[in-house]
């Protein structure tokens, strides 16, 4: 059976600095109509950064969603038309102070595909060194720079202070990485 849905028209209902939200009316495959609410991102990256010492490079910052502080690795929406390498470098760099001398993508995947188009790009930085004169955080962006070994990582997993998709995948992939899967 053909899956597709074939878009109908298209309702802009928010657009805003990071999402917009809009509602489909859409043809199901059977014929009949139905609507599709959708949050359209620009996607994003995030980046896996171990140091010479093993440490793992993490911000914890306050999630206003959420209502609490998270701890995550190191993250950031792509401009438009930004090149998700690029964008990973200058994140690390905002985000933590580190510049790389290499960067990697390990893998992409979409955030929530039920509602919304976000798709996030996993890189590992290889070569970590602080940088004097790096960028600084946005305007409106408050972190806590940590650098925690795996097992604190696996911890904070357990007790939620890491608790997001993207950051447990990659202590996972770290995990799996240097073969210490407990």
């Amino acid at each position: 059976m053909n899956l597709q849905e074939k878009t109908i028209s298209t309702k802009k209902i928010f657009d805003g600095r990071i999402i917009s939200v809009q509602v489909d009316e859409v043809e199901l495959p059977n014929g009949k109509t139905s609507t599709r609410e959708l949050v359209k991102h620009p996607g994003a990256v995030a980046v896996i950064a171990v140091t010479d010492e093993g440490k793992i490079v993490l911000v914890e910052q306050y999630r206003k969603p959420l209502e609490k502080e998270i701890v995550e690795i190191p993250a950031g929406k792509l401009e438009k038309g930004e090149n998700p390498e690029v964008c990973a470098k200058r994140e690390l760099e905002e985000e933590t102070g580190y510049g790389c001398d290499s960067i990697e993508l390990v893998s992409s995947f979409y955030t929530s595909p039920g509602f919304a188009d976000e798709i996030i790009h996993i890189y590992v930085a290889k070569g970590l060194k602080k940088l004097e004169d790096a960028a600084g955080l946005d305007e409106d962006e408050f972190v806590n720079l940590m650098e925690v070994t795996l097992e604190e990582a696996l911890e904070f997993i357990k007790n939620q202070r890491i608790y997001d998709a993207k950051t447990i995948y990659a202590i996972q992939y770290l995990q799996l990485a240097l073969g210490r899967t407990k």
